[in-house]
């Protein structure tokens, strides 16, 4: 783990297009603002590791068989 030291309005990047800001420092509290690209996804860890948890309920769920179902379409009738 790489440690910085930034003090209130100083940043730091994270290659050429994330920049990371300390905004305000109050106490134990850090307000961080972040630029990034709209296409990166930006969570905080306990919010990132939620989406991880369903991310992997979703994909051991058992998958439903539709074998052997009939469907019939139906014409819609005018009167």
């Amino acid at each position: 783990m790489l440690v910085l030291t930034r003090k209130k309005e100083q940043s730091i990047m994270i290659g050429e297009n994330i920049e990371i800001s300390v905004l305000d420092v109050q106490g134990d509290n850090v307000r961080i603002g972040i630029k990034a690209p709209r296409d990166i996804s930006i969570n905080r860890k306990e919010v990132f590791l939620e989406i991880q948890e369903e991310n992997k309920k979703a994909a051991s769920t058992k998958a439903i068989s539709f074998k052997g179902l009939h469907i019939s379409k139906q014409k819609d009738e005018k009167n």
